[in-house]
């Protein structure tokens, strides 16, 4: 058989189990089998594959069938500039999260030697973006998994950026260390009981520690601008992911730690996805 053909049929058993985009998933999982990119696989479509790759192909198919992501199948995620690696231990980057990175480097463009701290690191997908693109910047990140913490190692020994990186397994309450410049953070802020009404690939595949906001969706927030407080230094800046309809209870929460509210950033879709604050 030829890569076209098994592409096509990939494409159809995804298509009938009602997959987004199955001709390009089809064509991603292809060349993660062969370990070749998407354009060597558009170039060479006539060539044979053989009986192994096949089968595993069609394990990979298979898989997404099920709603198994993408990221997951192929183990990594474009974000920012960089390629980075995940797993199913870490949630999977988000094009709405780069506004993270992009107003960070848009704050600090004149400053040099800062600090930053990211609480909830995950992949390390933020912090490692900031550091890549401010070669003086020195980072922390937190998390409470010990896979994550490995997983956002790996990424910065790929960005060349581990000596300037300090990783801690750590409760987001018991973490005392140090005073931050910035501080940024992509916390988990659905509401517990929605969570098995989002998409599938992320209800079921999805670690529910990185989405679980409580009852209210904002338990974890509270901790992080709690904590944010106590650690970000006089006139640092805070930049906090929220979702769609949570910027007036998060703002209110933010002045009660005195915190000063710069500005709501909206995603692409027009929703309130990030605030900026500055401790006063």
């Amino acid at each position: 058989m030829n890569i076209n053909i098994a592409i096509n049929e990939g494409s159809k058993i995804l298509r009938d189990k009602l997959i987004p985009n199955p001709n390009l998933d089809s064509e991603i999982l292809m060349a993660k089998t062969i370990n070749k990119d998407r354009k060597y696989i558009l170039l060479n479509s006539n060539n044979h594959i053989d009986k192994h790759d096949l089968n595993f192909f069609y394990h990979l198919i298979q898989e997404r069938s099920l709603g198994n992501p993408i990221a997951h199948l192929i183990n990594k995620k474009f974000f920012w500039n960089s390629e980075f690696f995940v797993t199913k231990n870490t949630l999977i980057p988000r094009p709405d999260t780069e506004l993270i990175v992009e107003n960070a480097l848009k704050l600090t463009r004149h400053r040099s030697k800062l600090n930053v701290l990211d609480i909830g690191v995950g992949c390390g997908c933020i912090l490692l973006s900031i550091l890549k693109e401010r070669e003086s910047f020195y980072g922390t990140g937190i998390d409470l998994s010990k896979n994550c913490l490995k997983i956002t190692k790996i990424n910065a020994n790929n960005l060349n950026v581990r000596s300037r990186l300090k990783l801690f397994k750590s409760n987001v309450d018991k973490f005392r260390l140090g005073k931050y410049d910035l501080v940024v953070s992509n916390p988990p802020y659905i509401k517990n009981y929605k969570i098995k009404y989002l998409e599938r690939d992320i209800a079921e595949f999805e670690p529910k520690l990185a989405l679980d906001g409580g009852l209210d969706g904002l338990s974890e927030i509270r901790k992080v601008i709690k904590k944010t407080s106590e650690l970000i230094k006089k006139n640092g800046k805070f930049i906090l992911e929220i979702g769609y309809d949570q910027k007036n209870n998060v703002i209110n929460l933010l002045k009660k730690e005195g915190f000063y509210i710069n500005c709501i950033i909206k995603d692409l879709a027009k929703n309130d996805r990030c605030i900026i604050s500055t401790r006063i």
